[in-house]
């Protein structure tokens, strides 16, 4: 007993030191997945240019061809064999990282992390339509829990790591530092305190400052002559917005259809993954800018007048295309190819919009700029890191009033077609078809911190009046820079951080039931 209070009272003591020391491991945190991310990048690069002149031979020689078919049946069944020893590397990877922070899910940090690493380099360098930063966000969140269980961290501390490495996994992907700290916090965490906030920023600069020492210091997507659209042409952006609000929608519901699909099939797992490889050998056989999560697709369009019916076809195919290799549980991202849509949807009714609306041509590359933003928006729900990562990638800050109008018209527009976030229904399958205990004993504490939001059942109502979970206790309050003891008769108001004590064993109840009361949605 006298261990459990001692453990008790070292939890609840976050004094200047403690929220210092936890800073300065989040930039060791940082550090490190900058290095483990920036190596991730350079080998997946030359693995890449490697299989695009693989492809390029069977497309000069028919002999090869047999032999590409081989080689990449061997890696799928290869892929097939890491997704069966540990089921935790499959996909993204986000969803599974937002169950190990409601503490839902729990994993084998150094197996998904190696798995994980190798798995995705075999998956992008053959050319799947996978992205690299839902693997960048996963590996980060491996390397943050193995820095938190090597140094034997407390559970809660466990959490700030988790979202540490995370945010620095997506920040050193896309060279986008705010992006990662917003990604992780608006969709991931979504309850942080200021501590979680400025260790989340600590991380993704030191990984950002890692990736950047590597790659340089230009944005990923460093588009030339883009400048700000007029707002007379606003109206063109509200069209754009409502058909990539669509194309968001389709993007989510093919994903899930797709999944069950694999599911209907019965196939083996190693069957599963070879099948995206297989199509991948044809794609990379008849339409190489098709491959991979689509970045030099992206940055063609700039220099290219695509015809429309080839990008009508393109993306057609590209959805077709990540829908297969995603849906069969490969390791892979889908912000790269979501981002890839939306730029080809962008490019196709900026043509239009030129070609016989009256549009000035030279606003063609905001139409592929902005419905980025807008695909990500309607897809993720995460408009405001949307609008971060665009701005980002492209380095730019000129149209950001027209990424966020786009943003906010694609995400109603979704809304209005019943379009669940996309990571939230992925984790929702994952957690249906989970058979693993989670982790925790009844004997040992931990802290649940949320934010109560405005309107919500805990806005405005004092503790007594409130039916918290059995075998919790709310612990302190923080308003502004004052910490308040909670009594019964303290009132909650609309943002304040509340903590609670519960049992590890308990505290995914605990976080979703209070999490619920706190929120106004």
């Amino acid at each position: 007993m006298k261990n459990i209070h001692a453990r008790t009272r070292k939890m609840l003591n976050y004094g200047n030191l403690e929220k210092y020391r936890i800073v300065a491991e989040s930039l060791i945190v940082g550090l490190m997945v900058g290095l483990v991310i920036v190596s991730h990048r350079l080998i997946l690069s030359k693995l890449f240019s490697l299989f695009n002149s693989f492809y390029s031979l069977g497309r000069e020689n028919t002999f090869y061809i047999p032999v590409i078919f081989l080689v990449l049946i061997a890696l799928g069944y290869i892929v097939g064999k890491f997704v069966k020893i540990d089921p935790m590397i499959t996909g993204s990877g986000i969803p599974q990282v937002e169950g190990i922070l409601l503490r839902k899910l729990k994993q084998k940090w150094y197996s998904v992390l190696i798995l994980k690493f190798i798995g995705g380099l075999v998956c992008l360098g053959a050319g799947l339509s996978l992205g690299r930063e839902g693997p960048s966000v996963q590996i980060g969140a491996c390397v943050g829990e193995g820095f938190a269980r090597t140094t034997k961290k407390m559970d809660n501390e466990k959490k700030y790591f988790v979202t540490c490495g995370a945010s620095a996994g997506l920040a050193a992907a896309f060279n986008a530092p705010m992006a990662g700290v917003m990604f992780s916090l608006e969709e991931a965490h979504k309850n942080f305190s200021p501590i979680v906030l400025l260790s989340a920023i600590s991380a993704a600069l030191m990984a950002d400052f890692a990736s950047k020492n590597f790659f340089g210091l230009k944005p990923s997507l460093n588009f030339h002559q883009l400048s700000a659209m007029p707002l007379k042409y606003y109206w063109a952006l509200l069209i754009l917005g409502a058909v990539i609000g669509i194309s968001g929608t389709i993007f989510n519901k093919g994903l899930l259809v797709s999944q069950n699909i694999y599911k209907k099939t019965n196939l083996s797992i190693e069957m599963k993954c070879i099948i995206p490889f297989i199509i991948t050998g044809v794609v990379g056989l008849t339409i190489p800018a098709l491959l991979g999560g689509g970045h030099d697709l992206i940055m063609s369009l700039q220099d290219t007048n695509m015809p429309i019916n080839i990008l009508m076809m393109y993306i057609v195919i590209k959805f077709i295309f990540t829908f297969a290799c995603f849906g069969s549980g490969a390791p892979g991202g889908i912000f790269f190819p979501l981002l890839t849509l939306g730029s080809l949807v962008g490019d196709l009714v900026g043509i239009i919009m030129v070609t016989y609306l009256g549009i000035p041509s030279q606003y063609l590359l905001n139409f592929i700029v902005i419905a980025m933003a807008g695909h990500f928006a309607a897809i993720v729900k995460s408009p405001i890191t949307a609008i971060i990562l665009i701005s980002e990638m492209t380095g730019s800050l000129n149209h950001l009033l027209s990424l966020a109008f786009v943003s906010v018209v694609a995400l109603l527009v979704s809304d209005l077609l019943k379009t669940k976030p996309i990571y939230e229904a992925l984790l929702e399958r994952i957690l249906k078809n989970n058979h693993l205990t989670l982790e925790g004993s009844y004997n040992r504490k931990t802290l649940i911190e949320v934010s109560v939001e405005l309107g919500s059942n805990l806005d405005n109502h004092y503790i007594q009046d409130i039916i918290w979970p059995e075998g919790s206790l709310v612990v302190s309050i923080v308003r502004g820079e004052k910490e308040i003891i909670p009594h019964g008769d303290t009132l909650l108001l609309a943002g304040d951080l509340v903590t609670v004590m519960t049992n590890e064993k308990d505290a995914p109840i605990v976080l979703e039931d209070v999490g619920q009361k706190a929120s106004c949605s």
